[in-house]
């Protein structure tokens, strides 16, 4: 990759990573639900008068989304609506770093589904990448110095959840909206998130104005985490495909853990490092034999 291309997945990295950082600080005054209606419906309107620009720039041939209707609401449950809400949730209980570190599960979460939706076969390194990933949940979860209450095992599920729902989301995504250029498939997930959670929102919205910290964060988490996000996403798929792209999985927590730490302070160990490290083992494995059975079909 060009020192562009490397620069691009690092800001990436380090964008989502604080997103982690955003909800946490925006969840408790927001609440989940209006937090997360919030982020998705501001991001497609942001996102729906640039998508012309970036399909030109890659080449791409529109379509009419409204064609896409069911899939998109499926993919706006499952890759957005849902996932965002159980990570939110989860955050007003557990540390921003704990959150992104268990989100890194979602490669291992897809395989698995893959596994039992669409038969792709699990290969012994696949096999022992959800083993590890196993054993790396349940060492980030004794290393943690957080005290292990009922509300924070609920948290942890959560989280574990949200990265089962991105596994469906994408192996759905992969069987349903081929040949449909990436910004409109977001821009039509994001709308179908904002349908879905709109009435939820509306019962659900807190009773006490949010704190300019909270708006200040959510602010930052549609700006920086979602909207030009997604356009380094893009920008990085077209220059320098799937495969490389997808790296940016490793940096998430790692980034995800240094802003909670540097501006949260929260508390981390050498239990939680130990853990991470095992997970993004376990996460390499997994992606690797995926990448690699990329590649041959590509070929044939």
């Amino acid at each position: 990759m060009k020192p562009i291309h490397i620069g691009a997945l690092i800001v990436l990295g380090a964008i989502w990573g604080a997103s982690f950082l955003f909800i946490r600080e925006a969840a408790h005054d927001f609440g989940p639900i209006a937090l997360m209606f919030i982020r998705v419906f501001v991001a497609a309107i942001i996102l729906l008068p640039i998508a012309p620009l970036v399909m030109r720039a890659n080449k791409d041939t529109p379509v009419r989304l409204m064609t896409h209707w069911r899939a998109f609401l499926v993919m706006g449950a499952f890759n957005s609506a849902i996932p965002f809400i159980l990570i939110a949730f989860s955050e007003l209980t557990i540390t921003a770093s704990l959150a992104s570190i268990l989100n890194s599960l979602t490669p291992l979460c897809t395989a698995i589904v893959a596994a039992i939706w669409v038969g792709e076969r699990l290969t012994p390194q696949k096999l022992l990448g959800a083993v590890l990933g196993i054993v790396g949940v349940g060492v980030l979860f004794g290393g943690s110095p957080l005290e292990m209450t009922p509300a924070f095992i609920i948290a942890v599920v959560a989280s574990i959840l949200a990265a089962l729902c991105y596994g469906i989301g994408t192996v759905y995504a992969s069987q349903h909206i081929k040949g449909i250029p990436g910004i409109q498939a977001s821009i039509g997930q994001l709308f179908a998130a904002s349908i879905l959670l709109a009435l939820p929102t509306a019962v659900t919205v807190p009773d006490h104005p949010p704190s300019m910290l909270a708006i200040a964060n959510l602010t930052a988490l549609i700006v920086l985490s979602t909207s030009f996000a997604y356009l380094i996403y893009f920008y990085l798929l077209a220059n320098v495909g799937p495969t490389r792209t997808a790296s940016v999985t490793f940096l998430v927590p790692v980034f995800g853990t240094i802003w909670g730490i540097l501006f949260l302070r929260e508390p981390f160990s050498w239990g939680m490092l130990l853990g991470m490290t095992i997970i993004l083992l376990s996460v390499g494995l997994v992606l690797g034999a995926r990448f690699r059975k990329a590649k041959a079909v590509s070929l044939s």
